[in-house]
């Protein structure tokens, strides 16, 4: 869920040879601990080093709704190049208070159950396997903060659950088909846990979607890492963006950045804004720190609108932009379709599939993506540096750099036709452009049409 109102040289110096170079910014092989962040204490698992996420919606994403439905889509997702699932709340939902006809998949009603609606024990374990046998990574989200109101822990244990002043439990922000916990009770701290561990070793998935991570204190955070850790290496991913979040979660959702494209789209800010935020994510987050870049996912395309409704033609501009800058990638379910709806988030929809018009277009930028060192995640991956364009209001930038291994995308985020005219050497050498094939060697002085929203992905 989303909450919902979610000194060696001289500055003139400085700034000479930023302007002689053509270089606008550049991060550092080194890990950044200013500000909030006690960062990026987390081993992350050796395999998440270039992979790419895919969000599950196990109700919309077949006619059936089923794992078993599912997994016939499993080789497609791994052909996908999106090398790990994160599969939406697979628990039964609540039937008191209820929204809609099915509920929200976030209103848990049996910690250690898979929802009846999706098949058994068996399916979902037999998922899981299947998916593993495919080089396949599985997480699912988990509700920490919140139960549904007829999850048996709320007759059982009432003294688990948060009060008013009149000793009323309570919802959280707006969401009445919940109740929320109270972590200052030790015993619900060790159910929680108890029941985080109860899926890794039942069920062998790989880790964690944690929703709404920053209602939940970070202790206990701290405490299920090292403890589902000393099951098997596994993958948390924080539904929030707190630098301090990293001493238990490989990754956090990077909402600003989403927030900036957004804004970028309506005019309201330009690309100079992209590299206002990487040098504010830098000065907050330690370098290994992995951030989850998005165009859209569940709760942006049922409540804010899908990426088309967001972003118009800069759709495919906007993803060469999420795949470029550091972070991983997502996915969410319908997108390699061009899926232009909005699915319902407490009915039935089924995804309407048609043709994965844009599979070929994001399995070309997820494979650059897993097999290129340079857009590798967190400290596995390279340095970023922005190339000034002549036009950087308009034009981002951006060269990508580990070892001998190079990534320069340079992206029109705007409506009309525009012209890059490269300045500095930083990029300069020979490369292959992605999406032609074709080769060509960049200099200083050289100069690139892009026509509106238009793009050129270079590597080496």
């Amino acid at each position: 869920m989303k909450i919902v109102p979610k000194s060696l040289f001289t500055a003139s110096v400085l700034i000479a040879v930023m302007m002689i170079t053509g270089i606008s910014c550049r991060q550092k092989h080194a890990p950044l601990n200013t500000g909030d962040s006690a960062t990026a204490l987390v081993k992350h698992p050796e395999w998440s080093k270039n992979l790419s996420i895919y969000e599950i919606n196990v109700r919309q994403f077949t006619p059936e709704g089923t794992f078993a439905a599912l997994e016939a889509h499993l080789p497609r997702l791994k052909d996908l190049g999106t090398d790990i699932l994160w599969i939406m709340p697979v628990h039964p939902i609540g039937q008191l208070n209820r929204k809609g006809t099915l509920g929200s998949y976030y209103s848990v009603m049996d910690y250690k159950a898979v929802n009846p609606e999706y098949g058994t024990d068996q399916d979902f374990k037999h998922f899981v396997k299947k998916a593993h046998e495919l080089g396949l990574y599985v997480i699912i989200d988990w509700v920490a903060n919140h139960s549904a109101w007829d999850n048996k822990l709320v007759k059982e244990h009432p003294d688990w659950y948060a009060k008013d002043s009149t000793g009323k439990m309570l919802s959280p922000f707006d969401w009445t088909d919940v109740v929320k916990f109270n972590y200052e009770v030790p015993e619900m701290r060790a159910y929680m846990l108890d029941a985080l561990k109860y899926w890794v070793v039942n069920f062998d998935i790989d880790g964690y979607r944690c929703d709404v991570a920053g209602e939940v204190p970070d202790d206990f955070w701290n405490k299920a890492r090292v403890e589902l850790d000393s099951i098997k290496p596994v993958f948390m991913l924080a539904e929030g963006e707190k630098p301090g979040h990293h001493t238990a979660f490989d990754m956090t959702y990077s909402w600003e950045f989403h927030h900036v494209m957004n804004k970028i789209h309506k005019g309201e800010f330009t690309a100079n804004d992209i590299g206002k935020y990487l040098k504010k994510n830098d000065s907050a987050y330690a370098f290994d720190a992995y951030r989850m870049n998005f165009i859209t996912n569940h709760d942006e395309n049922s409540w804010n609108g899908t990426e088309f409704e967001r972003l118009g033609e800069g759709v495919e501009a906007f993803y060469v932009l999420t795949v470029s800058v550091p972070g991983m990638p997502l996915i969410y379910t319908g997108q390699e379709s061009a899926m232009n709806k909005r699915l319902e988030f407490f009915e039935k929809d089924p995804v309407e599939w048609g043709d994965y018009k844009m599979t070929g277009f994001y399995k070309t930028l997820l494979s650059l993506k897993k097999n290129n060192p340079a857009l590798f995640n967190g400290s596995f991956g390279g340095t970023w540096a922005r190339v000034n364009t002549g036009s950087d209001d308009k034009i981002f930038a951006i060269l990508r750099e580990k070892d001998n291994n190079r990534v320069f995308s340079v992206i029109n985020l705007s409506a009309a036709p525009v012209t890059a005219d490269l300045m500095g050497e930083v990029f300069a050498g020979d490369y292959t452009e992605l999406f032609t094939g074709s080769k060509s060697t960049l200099k200083a002085g050289d100069k690139i049409e892009l026509p509106a929203w238009g793009y050129k992905v270079f590597y080496k």
